[in-house]
């Protein structure tokens, strides 16, 4: 969600340096089932371009067509969409469009709390019933500040508003310890997902960022330095050097960091011996720190090519953050969202 709301920001504040008025939408509550749940948003211009999506397209036509009144008045609406007579969904999305006017402070603090990988959260105060009603919009807090999303939005005394609160983690990071094509692959598949990719590679590869289309930078740090790097709980890491020594290397660098995820590119076999051989050069490694590392990295789907071995690791790395096990959706009986 975080990737998304940075992107929504980042086109706001394009189209009002180019004088374009534009709108908030966020789905703030939902009755039954839908193909996305509560929180998500996309924003209009005053021409009809759009960005994000709050379904697989078929309500994004009508909001187009309401967002022209609240472009209009400048006045936030509430509107509902009922799935089960349109699209064949379970459900009736309730949807706040609202004029959106990003301050220079707010972008400004917001791209320091990103870049300090810290939450901040989100609250939506909305009426649940189709119309205009004042004091409705979202406001963002941040490091015990508050900023509206319009400077237009007073508080209201209206009893009948209701608040979606939603809080964001930092953005979600990968770290891809090597330099060969299936890296290229594994960075361009997360960069899909909104993840922030940094590629390590050892200074003998002679390789530049440019040959990863999906990746943010690549550092070549000593081993040494390994630990110094921002890996956090909202990070995961994936080795694939294709070097029993460098991996062995990275492995013990590795051993003090609290990612999310840890992956191992190779066989059962291979993983064995590299973890072997950590314990032999560290014998007081926690067991704890090994056990945790998925290897072979990925789930099994009959993977062979690169792309499709990226879609089997970056498929695990979701389960395992998201703290599901791998089922096909047909078998399972409970939310798909659950």
């Amino acid at each position: 969600m975080t990737h998304e709301l940075k992107q929504l920001f980042e086109t706001v504040h394009t189209w009002q340096k180019q004088g374009k008025k534009a709108v908030f939408v966020s789905v703030v509550a939902l009755d039954g089932t839908s193909y996305r749940r509560p929180g998500v948003r996309m924003v209009v211009g005053e021409d009809g371009e759009t960005v994000g999506a709050i379904s697989g397209g078929c309500v994004e036509n009508e909001i187009i067509r309401q967002a022209q009144s609240v472009l209009k008045k400048g006045k936030a609406k509430v509107m509902s969409y009922d799935g089960r007579l349109r699209i064949g969904c379970e459900g009736i999305i309730h949807i706040l469009i609202e004029p959106v006017s990003l301050s220079s402070e707010l972008l400004a603090d917001f791209e320091k709390q990103l870049n300090a990988r810290q939450t901040f959260e989100m609250e939506t105060w909305f009426v649940n019933e189709v119309g205009e009603f004042d004091g409705m919009g979202s406001v963002l807090r941040m490091n015990g500040k508050q900023y509206s999303l319009s400077p237009d939005l007073q508080p209201s005394k209206n009893d009948e508003l209701e608040c979606f609160s939603q809080t964001f983690k930092p953005l979600f990071r990968l770290f891809i310890f090597g330099a060969e094509h299936d890296a290229v692959q594994l960075s361009q598949a997360a960069k899909l997902l909104g993840w922030e990719v940094t590629v390590v590679a050892s200074p003998d590869e002679e390789k530049s960022c440019d040959y990863f289309p999906g990746a943010s930078e690549l550092i070549t740090p000593a081993f040494a330095e390994i630990d110094q790097l921002k890996i956090d709980n909202q990070t995961a890491v994936v080795l694939m050097t294709h070097s029993f020594n460098k991996d062995v290397q990275y492995l013990m660098a590795l051993k003090d960091v609290q990612a999310a995820y840890i992956g191992l590119l190779g066989s059962f076999s291979r993983r064995e011996r590299v973890l072997n051989m950590v314990l032999d050069y560290k014998p007081d490694i926690s067991i704890d720190f090994l056990e945790q590392i998925h290897g072979p990295a990925g789930i099994s789907i009959g993977a062979e090519s690169a792309a499709e071995i990226s879609v089997s690791i970056l498929a695990e790395i979701l389960g395992v953050v998201r703290q599901q096990e791998p089922v096909r959706l047909r078998d399972k009986l409970s939310s798909i969202h659950g």
